[in-house]
C-alpha cells in the first residue's frame, strides 16, 4: 500500500470545520433575511377558529409581508389566539384604526391581511389585541346556492303563463294595438275605435249646437239685439217713471204745507197717479217682453208702491 499523505487527519478536520461554518453562515443569512434578528413588536389577533393558520405564515399589508405568525393557541374563552411579530420598521403601517382579516379561499392557503385606511391615525401600540374579520369563501357557498335557488324560483314564477307579468304584457299589447288604431291615443283611452267614434260624433253635435246657439243669441236679430233694444226702452220708461215720482214728491210736499189747498192737491194727485200707473204698466209690459225673449232670465216680480 502506498503511504498516506501527510497530515490527512488535520486536513479532514479543517474541511469538516469549513463545511460546518458554511452551513452556519447560510442559516444565519437565511435567518437574517427572514428578519429573525430584527427588533419586533407583538400583535395579538383573536379569531373564531384558526383553521389554516400555522406558525411562520406571513401577515401582509398591500401585498407585502409585514409580520409573521409566531404562535397559535386557544384562549380561555374558546377563541383562537394568534400571536404575530411585526418588525419595528414595518410597524408604521399599522394604526389604531387598522382592520385585520382572515381570508380562506375556496382553493389555496389562508391569508392574514391588514388594512389601514387612515395612515394619519395614531400608531398601534405594542402588544395590542384586535379581532379578526372572517372571509371564508367556502362558508358562503351554501348561502349563494340558496340565493340562486330562490332567484330561479322567482324567475319561474314571473315567467309563468298565469303570472302577473304575463297579464301585464298582454294588457300592454292590447293598449298598443288600440293606440295604433284610427283614433290613436283617444281610442286607447276609451277602450276602442268604436267608443272614440261615438265621442267624436257627440263632440260634432255639441259644436253644432253651440254654433246655432251663438247665432241665435249673438247673431243679427238675435236674443242679444232684442235684449239691447228692450233695455233701451226700459231705460226710457224708467226715466219717465222717475220724473213722475219726483212730481209726486213735490205735490206731496206742497199738500202737506198748504192744507187749505187740499182739494186742488188731491185733484193733482189723481192725475199724477194716473200717469204713474201708466208708466208702471209700460215697465210691466217691457219686463214681460224681456222674459219672453231672454231664455235664461229668472221669474221677476214687480211690486207696486
Amino acid at each position: 500500500m502506498p503511504p498516506a499523505p501527510p497530515h490527512v487527519e488535520v486536513k479532514a478536520v479543517i474541511l469538516l470545520a469549513l463545511m460546518v461554518a458554511l452551513v452556519v453562515l447560510f442559516l444565519a443569512y437565511v435567518m437574517y433575511a427572514r428578519g429573525v434578528f430584527e427588533p419586533t413588536q407583538s400583535l395579538v389577533l383573536i379569531a373564531d377558529d384558526s383553521e389554516g393558520v400555522i406558525p411562520g405564515m406571513d401577515m401582509t399589508f398591500a401585498g407585502f409581508a409585514i409580520g409573521r405568525v409566531r404562535q397559535v393557541d386557544l384562549a380561555p374563552d374558546g377563541k383562537a389566539r394568534i400571536a404575530v411579530d411585526v418588525p419595528k420598521k414595518d410597524a408604521r403601517w399599522l394604526r389604531v384604526s387598522s382592520v385585520f382579516t382572515l381570508e380562506r379561499g375556496l382553493v389555496g392557503d389562508t391569508h392574514i391581511k391588514a388594512y389601514s385606511g387612515d395612515l394619519e391615525a395614531a400608531p398601534m401600540p405594542a402588544g395590542a389585541t384586535r379581532t379578526v374579520l372572517r372571509g371564508d369563501t367556502a362558508a358562503e357557498i351554501p348561502r349563494l346556492v340558496a340565493s340562486a335557488r330562490a332567484l330561479l324560483e322567482n324567475l319561474e314564477a314571473i315567467t309563468r303563463a298565469d303570472s302577473a307579468l304575463s297579464s301585464t304584457l298582454a294588457n300592454v299589447q292590447t293598449a298598443t294595438e288600440r293606440l295604433s288604431g284610427k283614433y290613436g291615443l283617444l281610442g286607447g283611452a276609451l277602450g276602442g275605435d268604436a267608443e272614440a267614434k261615438k265621442l267624436m260624433l257627440t263632440l260634432d253635435r255639441v259644436n253644432g249646437l253651440l254654433a246655432h246657439a251663438d247665432q241665435r243669441v249673438f247673431g243679427k236679430n238675435g236674443v242679444m239685439d232684442d235684449t239691447q233694444a228692450a233695455v233701451v226702452q226700459l231705460r226710457v220708461v224708467l226715466g219717465d217713471a222717475s220724473a213722475t215720482l219726483k212730481q209726486v214728491d213735490a205735490v206731496l210736499v206742497e199738500a202737506q204745507a198748504v192744507g187749505k189747498n187740499a182739494r186742488v192737491a188731491t185733484d193733482d194727485l189723481g192725475a199724477l197717479r194716473t200717469e204713474v200707473d201708466a208708466s208702471l204698466h209700460k215697465v210691466t209690459r217691457l219686463v214681460d217682453e224681456l222674459n219672453r225673449k231672454w231664455p235664461f232670465a229668472k221669474k221677476t216680480e214687480l211690486k207696486l208702491p
